[in-house]
């Protein structure tokens, strides 16, 4: 199920890359959230009443603005995808962790380790080989630092969702949280659209259309839930790894598919930055569990 959820999410640039040659990006996320929310609440609809959940204020709050957040995740993320490559962009979404941490160690006063540090530099470092010494062309040239900005805030975006959701974990299961999120989502996009003046596809532009149905089936639907369902076997730490897979697994397809190359600094800079994840989720579990017992205390 892990490594279907990899492969899954993984795909879901490819899948883009396909959706926004009919589309702008911001309607390309909101058809995505849409076809994915209009499941959910479908499902939802024939739930008994007994099974549903009551939402207080609070609880509302948080999930609009989880919603919020995602819908800026997917919006920056797909849009990146148009100034700059398929596995810079995948790679720049996977420093969430980092941004997690920096929010736990800024607020919640969370310490990092040494190690912690040394690997942000690492991956630092990383990331400049990767972005400097890219040869893969993207869709739109000449825009390569404001692709990297926005997949950096679709990382952002996805943090803040996953430290919103924190709040209200324990009370929620997966299935609501995803509809109630999706939902704002897609609402929160849908006015995007509106103000934009961005119009999904049209009806027989079937290789956009693929590409978002696709994204809300495949890469939505099926590789988020499964990610959620893996937790019943594996820790969230050990799930968290497996997301640093979802990089490769893009490059891999864009290399296939597109013919998007790299070089072999950026190969050596990527796998620098994959690393440095790696420690950086090893390093805040620790931090988390001392914070943990330290509050116990």
């Amino acid at each position: 199920m892990l490594v279907v959820a990899q492969i899954a999410v993984g795909s879901a640039a490819i899948f883009a890359r396909f959706a926004l040659s009919g589309a702008g990006p911001l309607a390309v996320s909101a058809s995505r959230l849409t076809i994915a929310a209009v499941a959910l609440l479908a499902l939802a609809a024939i739930r008994s009443p007994r099974e549903r959940t009551a939402l207080s204020r609070r609880d509302r709050l948080i999930f609009a603005l989880a919603g919020l957040a995602l819908a800026i995740h997917f919006a920056a993320w797909i849009w990146s995808l148009q100034y700059t490559s398929v596995a810079i962009s995948t790679l720049l979404v996977a420093t969430t962790p980092i941004w997690t941490a920096a929010y736990d160690a800024l607020a919640r006063g969370l310490r990092l380790s040494a190690l912690a540090f040394l690997s942000f530099a690492v991956g630092a470092v990383g990331l400049v080989m990767v972005t400097g010494f890219s040869i893969a062309a993207p869709p739109v040239s000449g825009h390569a630092i404001l692709g990297a900005a926005l997949a950096a805030a679709g990382a952002i975006g996805i943090a803040a969702y996953f430290i919103l959701i924190r709040e209200i974990r324990a009370s929620f299961g997966t299935r609501a949280i995803v509809t109630q999120t999706y939902t704002w989502a897609a609402v929160v996009l849908i006015v995007a659209c509106v103000g934009a003046h961005q119009p999904p596809p049209r009806l027989n532009d079937t290789a956009a259309w693929g590409g978002i149905l696709a994204m809300a089936l495949i890469s939505q639907l099926l590789g988020h839930t499964a990610m959620n369902s893996a937790l019943r076997w594996f820790s969230a730490s050990a799930v968290a790894f497996t997301t640093l897979v979802e990089p490769i697994v893009a490059a891999l397809l864009a290399l296939a598919i597109f013919g998007e190359r790299l070089s072999a600094i950026a190969v050596a800079g990527g796998l620098l930055v994959l690393g440095a994840i790696a420690i950086f989720i090893r390093e805040e579990r620790r931090g988390e569990a001392r914070y943990e017992v330290k509050a116990a205390l």
